[in-house]
C-alpha cells in the first residue's frame, strides 16, 4: 500500500522538484551571499518550509529585532495557508498521525496536488498526501542546502534574485488559465487583489485581499445553490 502511493505520487512531483531545486537554489545563493552559513538555509527549509518567507526573513535576521513587526509580516505574506487549511479539513480526516506533518508540510504546491488529484480505487489518500508532501519538502530542502553549499565557490551578483518567487506564482496563474475553460475564479482574485492593492498598498493588502476573495466565492457559492435548489 506505501509503496503503491509513492509509485502514484513521484510523477506528480517531478515537475515541482525541478522548480524547488532552482528556487531553492537561489535562496541558498542569496543566503551565502549575505554571508550565512549553509546550515541556515538547511534548518531553515526544514523547519519553516515557506519559500516566500524564508526569502523575507533574509532581510529580518540582517535587521533590528522586532518580534511584533515579524509575526504580523509572517501572518500576511503566509495567509493564505489559512484558507488552504480550511478547504483540506475533509481530505486530512482519517489521516491519523500523518495529520500534523501534513498540516505542517502543506505548500501552495502540495496543496494543489493533493486538493485536486483524483486517486484509483487502491491507492491509500493519506499515503499518497503524506509522501507529495515529504518529497516536496526534500526537494526544496536539497536545492536550498545545494545553493548554499555553491555559493562558496561560486559568486555572482544576486540582485534581484528575490523575484523567482512572484515568477513561479505568475507561470502556475498561467498554467491554470490556460487549462481551465472558466477564468471567473481567476478573474474574481485578481479583480480583488487590485482593489486591495489600491486601497490598501502593497505593504498592507495581502490580508484584506484574501477575505474580499473568500467572500466573493462564498456569495456566489451561496447564489449557485440557490438556483440549483430552484432548478
Amino acid at each position: 500500500m506505501k509503496m503503491k502511493a509513492f509509485k502514484v505520487a513521484v510523477p506528480y512531483t517531478l515537475p515541482i522538484c525541478v522548480g524547488f531545486l532552482f528556487l531553492g537554489m537561489s535562496y541558498g545563493f542569496l543566503m551565502r551571499s549575505k554571508g550565512f552559513s549553509f546550515v541556515y538555509p538547511m534548518l531553515m527549509s526544514m523547519f519553516i518550509f515557506a519559500g516566500s518567507m524564508e526569502f523575507v526573513t533574509v532581510n529580518l535576521l540582517l535587521s533590528a529585532f522586532n518580534p511584533v513587526y515579524t509575526f504580523f509580516l509572517t501572518l500576511m505574506v503566509n495567509a493564505r495557508h489559512l484558507f488552504y487549511g480550511i478547504s483540506m479539513l475533509e481530505k486530512y480526516k482519517n489521516t491519523g498521525w500523518k495529520k500534523p506533518y501534513l498540516i505542517y508540510g502543506m505548500c501552495d504546491e502540495s496543496f494543489s496536488i493533493n486538493c485536486t488529484v483524483t486517486l484509483p480505487p487502491d491507492v491509500d489518500r493519506g499515503w499518497f498526501m503524506l509522501f507529495v508532501t515529504l518529497l516536496n519538502q526534500i526537494y526544496w530542502v536539497t536545492g536550498s542546502t545545494l545553493g548554499a553549499l555553491l555559493g562558496y565557490v561560486i559568486h555572482f551578483d544576486t540582485t534581484g534574485i528575490e523575484f523567482v518567487m512572484t515568477a513561479l506564482f505568475v507561470v502556475m496563474f498561467i498554467n491554470q488559465w490556460e487549462e481551465a475553460e472558466d477564468h471567473r475564479s481567476a478573474l474574481t482574485g485578481l479583480g480583488c487583489s487590485v482593489v486591495c492593492l489600491i486601497l490598501f498598498g502593497s505593504q498592507n493588502f495581502i490580508l484584506p485581499a484574501m477575505a474580499l476573495i473568500i467572500l466573493c466565492f462564498t456569495l456566489t457559492r451561496k447564489k449557485k445553490t440557490k438556483e440549483e435548489a430552484v432548478s
